[in-house]
């Protein structure tokens, strides 16, 4: 039996408020590439520089409320159009919150509850930077369906004007998670890493020493859009890069640092031990599954990998058929038909929500024409990397 949490729930926020919100921020379900992400309590108190809230206009609403009951969003959440139970990963609160600040903590035990109780298997991310402790840990463990993994934050940024969290208390957090774990994984989601902030040899050992208490650990780089350039300079913050990017940005010299720190060359198993450059690649090696989203089609992206996952990825990755795949493509508004290669499906208008869904759906990557993933950058920004004469 779950474990129950004692605490009042959030107030709902009124008609009127919700309406008043940017519509990104008020639609309580969005599918990104980690999984379908619900989203019903808003405001955050953390106030770290480069959080995502900056694009919904959110970064200003600093106590959590809730648009809707736990219940209803749940509802909503496995009844939407691109839910399908056991195979669809979920994300909780990781848009406009953190899912363990003490009065968003009760919501996010209630909805894996309410998920866990209908059976499902589906993975399910909870990612935070805030404190965890034993008794979060034995409710964590109740839950025996969902194949839940908490990711921690850290970042090891001292500088309180980008991220006045001590980053102390996400270490702490991913100690306690590792120790306690039983049912759910635990994952060391080491981000944003910015050249020249926290990529010294220092942060580097330090990133290593707290990967021995996480079953593994992702890095990346920085999400830097126009909002929270807008912020930096505002708040007199040095700008960490001359440009803006849709993706994430990850220089390739800070890459071969870390992958150089990381490296054990006499474990021919595990050359990089659990290091990964996506976080479902961690995500489905600490569960010992095959990667929901088929990046083992794109075989550089491998080349950190332990031998065991590889040949999980192997056994279970094929290329999808064709004509199922054009027939789906067709159905969600592809403008042309899909091309399917040995590393990907190349779809052509399909927007994100989709191109997610089919990635999902077929375990396989889905690629928008438009917007090609260039060798060794894995789907980042082209800032930072060098240019080579095969790609120009």
């Amino acid at each position: 039996m779950t474990p129950t949490v004692a605490r009042r729930t959030l107030p709902l926020l009124t008609t009127e408020q919700i309406a008043g919100l940017k519509k990104e921020l008020a639609d309580t379900i969005e599918y990104r590439k980690s999984g379908l992400s619900l989203n019903h309590i808003i405001g955050c108190p953390l106030d770290c520089g480069y959080c995502v809230r900056h694009l919904f206009d959110n970064f200003e609403l600093k106590t959590p409320r809730a648009l809707m009951s736990d219940q209803a969003a749940v509802d909503r959440l496995t009844t939407h159009s691109y839910f399908q139970p056991h195979i669809t990963p979920i994300q909780i609160f990781n848009r406009a919150t953190d899912p363990m600040l003490p009065v968003v903590k009760p919501h996010t035990f209630n909805v894996l509850r309410l998920l866990d109780e209908r059976g499902l298997t589906n993975h399910v991310l909870v990612i935070t930077r805030w404190r965890v402790d034993a008794d979060d840990c034995a409710i964590l463990n109740s839950f025996t369906n969902i194949k839940l993994t908490v990711l921690v934050t850290h970042s090891g940024i001292s500088d309180p004007r980008i991220e006045p969290v001590d980053s102390r208390i996400a270490a702490s957090s991913l100690h306690t998670l590792y120790d306690n774990a039983e049912r759910y994984r635990t994952v060391l989601y080491w981000r944003p890493i910015v050249p020249g902030l926290n990529d010294s040899d220092d942060d580097i050992d330090r990133a290593l020493e707290l990967s021995e208490h996480a079953h593994a650990t992702v890095f990346t780089g920085l999400f830097f859009r126009d909002e929270i350039a807008a912020y930096y300079a505002g708040h007199g913050i040095p700008l960490p890069y001359d440009e803006t990017a849709r993706r994430k940005i990850m220089p390739e010299i800070s890459e071969q640092r870390i992958l150089d720190r990381f490296h054990r060359p006499t474990d021919s198993k595990a050359p990089y031990g659990a290091l990964f450059r996506k976080t479902s690649c961690a995500v489905t090696y600490a569960h010992g599954e095959a990667d929901y989203n088929g990046h083992y089609g794109i075989r550089e992206l491998c080349d950190i990998c332990p031998m065991s996952q590889l040949a999980i990825c192997a056994n279970a990755w094929k290329k999808p058929d064709l004509d199922t795949v054009t027939s789906q493509a067709r159905l969600l508004g592809a403008t042309s038909d899909p091309v399917i290669t040995d590393r990907a499906v190349i779809v052509e208008g399909l927007n994100e929500p989709p191109r997610y869904w089919l990635q999902h759906t077929h375990g396989y990557q889905v690629h928008d024409v438009a917007k090609p993933h260039h060798h060794r950058r894995h789907g980042r920004a082209d800032i930072g990397w060098r240019k080579a004469k095969e790609e120009q």
